[in-house]
């Protein structure tokens, strides 16, 4: 399955900006093969917009999901987006996977906010595994920080998935969460993790780019520079398969040793 990665930070602060984007990315990888385009954390606002942040919130089902709905029927591709959500008085760091066919079969709430800004602005979410089948493949869903949680990867990994999306806002100087641990969370749970980042300045943050989809091996499939880019690497289930078979992780593990750990 062909996922393309959307290395951008869109236009901070407007929906309908990033909406164009969006459209026409989709465009240009549905034309490149894609079955699959994630956006990086927050691409439907912007990220660092401080109180916008909940003005500029919508429900997951609501009129920004309804043109994202519209945009991967015309173009043939699932959209996983980054956005934040509103339910009632409450404001979620969410992810919201829409298919080809303008299904929306799963949404996510980030579990694990990083820093002052995010726990000012959002609840945490409270439901580690969301999954859906894409293409035969079991995606599953989580944002930025959560990756760096080893048991948030293992979860999904039991829990069966294949290709773990992870829109991100990862900033200087945390470079190496892209360049070292997100191949690691993909070797060790046995998994292809497709890791989408936003780049540039924005606000006091400096985003670092670095999007990368790493496979099963701990190899890069593909990664993005320090640029607005648009990546495309390719998911292999068989591949995956082979690899989980010949590495024993997964088989090896003794559950009854880790209690402690909980």
């Amino acid at each position: 399955m062909r996922t393309a990665l959307l290395q951008s930070s869109g236009r901070p602060g407007s929906t309908v900006e990033n909406l164009e984007v969006l459209d026409a990315a989709a465009g240009r990888a549905a034309a490149a093969g894609a079955a699959l385009l994630v956006t990086p954390e927050m691409f439907l606002t912007g990220y660092a917009i401080g109180d916008d942040i909940g003005r500029l919130a919508e429900p997951a089902d609501g009129a920004a999901a309804a043109t994202i709905v519209g945009l991967a029927r015309r173009h043939g591709l699932a959209i996983a987006y980054g956005y934040p959500e509103r339910d009632g008085d409450t404001v979620y760091n969410s992810v919201q996977l829409i298919s080809a066919d303008g299904a929306r079969p799963a949404n996510y709430r980030k579990t694990h906010l990083f820093g002052c800004f995010e726990r000012d602005h959002f609840t945490p979410g409270d439901q580690p595994v969301v999954q859906a089948e894409l293409n035969g493949v079991t995606v599953g869903l989580m944002i930025c920080y959560d990756v760096e949680f080893p048991e948030n990867v293992r979860a999904h990994a039991l829990a069966g998935t294949d290709l773990l999306l992870v829109p991100t806002a990862q900033m200087h100087p945390f470079q190496f969460v892209a360049e070292t641990l997100v191949p690691v969370r993909a070797w060790e749970s046995q998994m292809y993790v497709a890791y989408v980042n936003r780049v540039g300045p924005e606000g006091e943050f400096e985003f670092v780019g670095l999007s990368t989809l790493a496979g099963p091996d701990g190899i890069a499939r593909s990664r993005a520079g320090r640029e607005e880019e648009l990546v495309l690497a390719d998911v292999d289930p068989a591949f995956l398969a082979a690899s989980r078979e010949a590495n024993p992780y997964l088989k090896d593990r003794r559950p009854g040793l880790y209690g402690s750990l909980v």
